[in-house]
């Protein structure tokens, strides 16, 4: 029987190989070396896990904090370096997204949905 973190490790691997997570290592890169690319990324970083923090905090965001978080969105959209970076990000996301829901395919199995047992009856 495969050992299961075995398994992950190798999936991390697989990840880190994959053509997703090099396209956004080097866009990321890019970011990172111009330094007003990374300035205004890290303004919209810190700007979203603030208000991410609020809510979680169950903390009501206000207007005036959603707009100006809607600025800085509308900001580095307009860069070119930082769209790509976002893009990419996106593009690994759906990767990861698709990954977990085979892993956990065997748990929704498992446990399903209960109405669909009676219409495989």
């Amino acid at each position: 029987m495969p050992n299961i973190y075995d398994s992950a490790y190798e999936l991390e691997k697989a990840i880190r190989e994959s053509d997703e997570f090099k396209s956004l290592k080097e866009a990321y890169d890019a970011v990172m070396s111009d330094e007003s690319a990374k300035q205004m990324f890290d303004n919209f970083r810190n700007t979203q896990m603030a208000l991410q923090e609020k809510q979680m905090q169950g903390q009501e965001i206000t207007e005036e904090e959603v707009e100006k978080a809607r600025q800085v969105v509308e900001l580095v959209q307009q860069h070119n370096d930082i769209s790509k970076l976002m893009e990419q990000e996106q593009r690994l996301n759906l990767v990861i997204n698709d990954v977990s829901r085979i892993i956990t395919k065997p748990l929704e199995e498992l446990y399903g949905d209960p109405s669909e047992e009676n219409t495989e009856q």
